[in-house]
């Protein structure tokens, strides 16, 4: 019995391994704010984010996909088109580290055994978590930092468009919105010790952010050969 289980799972890793596709590469773009602190334009790159990328090609149409990606978030109430937040004239400029994991999905066969190029719009989901530094206003709006950091988890919604420039490398441009079930990334909601100072803006309405900006992927392994799900 021992032999045949080791018989079995040598098979099944053998057969794994020649029927995957993975890529790796880099995403390199922009980042914007969505919360109650400066504008509200929902693709408005101001700050720079990049990060690495890993996808298994699980078939033609779909792949997992997990990223890793570093972003500076900045907002400012004088950029918005709000009088009231104008007036207010708060603002901020901190970093955050995401974690992503999800399945991208193409609108039809991005099979790379064929020859040619292939141009195929995709739409990316799954679930994120954003590591932030904590912060809050002050009575004259300055910046007061509580020396702690927090996990956001949220739900990514991109949507994007990826081309085979050669046999091994694929090109990507996509935006992605991050709907965040947190109301501290821009400071609004004192956390901690501090949960009794005074909140801003909309307490009911979460933060987002939205990352825009192209991935480079590199296939490896056997050329691609997709099993079945």
């Amino acid at each position: 019995m021992r032999y045949l289980i080791l018989f079995l799972l040598s098979v099944f890793f053998a057969q794994t391994s020649h029927s995957q596709i993975y890529e790796v590469g880099a995403f390199v773009g922009g980042s914007n704010f969505i919360g109650d602190v400066g504008p509200t334009d929902y693709i408005s790159p101001n700050s720079p984010a990049f990060g690495l990328m890993l996808k298994w090609n699980r078939s033609p149409r779909h792949s997992w996909r997990v990223s890793l990606i570093y972003a500076d978030l900045t907002a400012n109430d004088r950029d918005s088109d709000d009088p009231r937040r104008v007036a207010r004239d708060y603002g901020f400029n901190t970093s955050i580290l995401e974690i992503s994991a999800g399945m991208e999905f193409t609108f039809w066969d991005f099979n790379l055994h064929s020859s040619g190029l292939k141009v195929v719009p995709y739409l990316f989901s799954g679930i994120t978590t954003a590591k932030h530094d904590n912060f809050f206003y002050g009575q004259n709006g300055e910046i007061i930092n509580e020396d702690t950091s927090s996990w956001a988890f949220g739900i990514p919604m991109a949507l994007g468009m990826k081309a085979n420039i050669t046999n091994h490398i694929i090109l990507g441009f996509e935006i992605g919105a991050r709907y965040t079930f947190s109301d501290e990334l821009d400071g609004s909601v004192p956390d901690g010790d501090f949960k009794d100072q005074v909140s801003i803006g909309n307490i009911n309405s979460d933060d987002w952010y939205v990352f825009t900006g192209f991935t480079l992927t590199y296939t490896f392994g056997q050329r691609p050969c997709y099993c079945n799900f």
